[in-house]
């Protein structure tokens, strides 16, 4: 097992690889998905959060063996990278990598956030639904995150986790592997608001704020931003429709 461990942690560190190593028979499931696994785990009165990525397919675990870097190690590089941007995710504590002949699993592992809420119960089955004043906020933090040279690839509902405080709210960024640094132009800040809410006035609400903030015309911040979440709207009902006629003919 490869692994890497934060320097604040190293004096726990055979604990957790005995952790990891035993990820499949211990630890209480938190989130279960159908492509990775989410545990916690308690280590030393606090609770840590491992998150192991699937078996990728062959060519993946040829990749990742001898070419890429593992969706485990950018999750902890991004992470302290985040961190050193004061932008807000759970504290990163190491990777680990199954490396032989070809790749196997990996884990990455971070100290686990208590939070109010998620972003998808900021749109829907939730009493704060379409909260003007979160959704507004969220809008500023992502202009941040932006104008830091953040591109947050899996900017969507499920990989923003929200602490209410009583001056306001922090954003934490979760499922971190996928993220892009450097200068972006209008449009790319635009899509990346693409796969958040499809409500028509929550968009509206998001957009005024992205333009209070960033000093754009909040008409053309919203009429880019609602076209790009049409865009994407569209595509995804037209790919499920496409498995849907693809599944029933197989039958």
């Amino acid at each position: 097992m490869n692994y890497h461990i934060a320097p604040t942690y190293q004096d726990k560190a055979d604990r957790i690889l005995d952790i990891v190593t035993h990820f499949e028979s211990r630890g209480k499931k938190f989130d279960e998905r159908d492509r990775n696994s989410l545990k916690l785990f308690e280590l030393d009165g606090e609770t840590i959060n491992i998150k192991s990525f699937k078996v990728p397919n062959l060519i993946n675990k040829i990749a990742y063996r001898y070419f890429r870097t593992s969706k485990a190690r950018r999750s902890f590089e991004y992470g302290n990278r985040l961190l050193e941007n004061d932008v807000l995710t759970p504290e990163p504590i190491g990777y680990f990598e199954e490396r032989g002949l070809f790749f196997g699993r990996s884990y990455y592992v971070s100290k686990h956030l208590s939070y109010d809420l998620t972003y998808r119960e900021l749109i829907r089955d939730s009493e704060y639904v379409g909260d003007k004043n979160m959704l507004s906020a969220f809008a500023k933090f992502t202009y941040g995150l932006h104008e830091k040279n953040i591109h947050f690839l899996d900017h969507s509902p499920g990989n923003t986790l929200i602490v209410i405080k009583d001056n306001g709210y922090d954003f934490y960024l979760v499922d971190l592997n996928r993220m892009e640094f450097g200068p972006m132009d209008f449009k790319t800040r635009m899509t990346n608001f693409r796969r958040l809410s499809s409500i028509e006035s929550q968009v509206k609400i998001t957009a005024d704020a992205y333009a209070e903030a960033s000093g754009e015309d909040a008409s053309k911040v919203f009429k880019a931003m609602w076209q790009e979440v049409q865009d994407f709207q569209k595509a995804f009902h037209r790919k499920k429709r496409l498995k849907k006629k693809l599944k029933f003919w197989k039958r």
